[in-house]
């Protein structure tokens, strides 16, 4: 590959790397449950438990450490929310009552606030170990 495309390949890493490990994160932790448990009193719960969710929330900790550390904080948030928007989209669009919409537009907002509040943490506490000489 050439110089010349190496550099925007390059700056597109920091968000296209969390978008993509969030979107295998959703299918390995969350794709796969679709079952609802019912209760005796005949309430529903789920399909998904919590430690599923725990699991890919930590499972994304990975590629927004590695992109904020880059102080790619935007790209961490912008990358990990498509990824997860575009993962719920596909998996929530059966629903029949249309309802998902706002189901993905809270998706899509939830993660890329809590995204950016993160991301900007890990630069902040890796910029100040940089200044103190750690």
């Amino acid at each position: 590959m050439s110089q010349g495309m190496q550099k925007p390949v390059r700056r597109l890493l920091p968000v296209l790397v969390p978008a993509g490990v969030s979107l295998v994160a959703w299918a390995a932790w969350l794709g796969w449950d679709q079952h609802r448990d019912v209760h005796p009193d005949g309430t529903t719960t789920g399909p998904y438990e919590a430690w599923q969710v725990i699991g890919l929330v930590l499972t994304l900790l990975i590629p927004v450490y590695w992109a904020a550390s880059r102080r790619h904080v935007i790209g961490a948030a912008f990358g990990t929310a498509a990824g997860l928007t575009v993962a719920t989209c596909y998996d929530w669009s059966d629903d029949a009552s249309g309802l998902f919409a706002i189901g993905v537009l809270m998706v899509m907002v939830g993660s890329f606030a809590a995204t950016a509040a993160v991301a900007a943490v890990i630069a902040s506490v890796k910029r100040d170990v940089r200044w103190t000489g750690a």
